[in-house]
């Protein structure tokens, strides 16, 4: 199996793994369509894949507002005539220890990390449904796994998700394939809203040995070229010797 002429639609691709993914999947033949709110890079990224032989096409998408990824599916669907895949990479990491109340952090993270992931789910579902396939990818964390200081909120947004891809598998069937992405640290722009100066400064010493988005992409590139009755559930990639 290849990637080969599928339409996939990523959230999240105006930079970091979005981004990466995006380049690696045109590069091997598919056909992309991305959204992010930024529309100068995601022009930016669809004239460099179009320019270098492959397929792209974008729509500036806010995943917390359901429409705008409602048209983004069906933007593709307009261009492409399907939607093979559809990868639900938005995220926001605004770290902070809870006693800080850091209310709109919690909100954003809740909004963008779960509702986002649901509005995805949403608009690329019953598309899939009525095509008889599709696959179904999102972004968790080891966060979806481990709990650690000043990470609360977010590692529960990230719980979620895998608890939303778990059941999205057990219901889907033989028609929609599910995959979860479960990145360590990764070189991106994530956490760069956390407005503590001690918490952005012990990440930005973490990312001195960050993977790159890269590695990322080719999980999700991984789990989309399997045969039809390969099902990889999650997908769980970080440094070597990390706990």
């Amino acid at each position: 199996m290849t990637v080969q002429d599928k339409v996939i639609v990523i959230t999240g691709a105006s930079s970091g793994i979005g981004r990466a993914t995006a380049e690696l999947l045109a590069e091997k033949g598919a056909k992309v369509v991305i959204g992010a709110r930024r529309e100068d890079s995601l022009k930016e990224i669809t004239e460099n894949i179009n320019e270098n032989g492959g397929a792209s096409s974008y729509q500036v998408t806010d995943v917390v507002n359901k429409e705008d990824v409602e048209n983004l599916v069906n933007h593709a669907l307009n261009t492409y005539g399907k939607v093979d895949a559809i990868f639900n990479n938005a995220g926001v990491m605004p770290l902070s220890n809870l006693e800080k109340l850091k209310i709109d952090d919690w909100n954003k993270m809740i909004d963008v990390n779960i509702k986002g992931v649901l509005n995805g789910i949403a608009a690329a579902l019953p598309v899939m449904q009525k095509q008889g396939h599709g696959h179904i990818i999102n972004t968790g964390s080891t966060a979806s796994h481990h709990v650690a200081p000043t990470a609360a909120v977010y590692a529960g947004t990230k719980y979620a998700v895998k608890a939303i891809s778990e059941g999205l598998r057990q219901e889907s069937g033989k028609d929609v394939k599910v995959t979860l992405i479960s990145p360590g640290v990764t070189d991106t722009e994530l956490g760069n809203d956390i407005t503590d100066e001690n918490i952005a400064g012990g990440l930005k010493e973490q990312r001195k040995s960050a993977l790159s988005p890269r590695v990322i992409a080719e999980s999700v590139v991984y789990a989309l070229e399997q045969p039809d009755h390969v099902d990889v559930s999650e997908v769980l990639v970080r440094e070597r010797g990390l706990g």
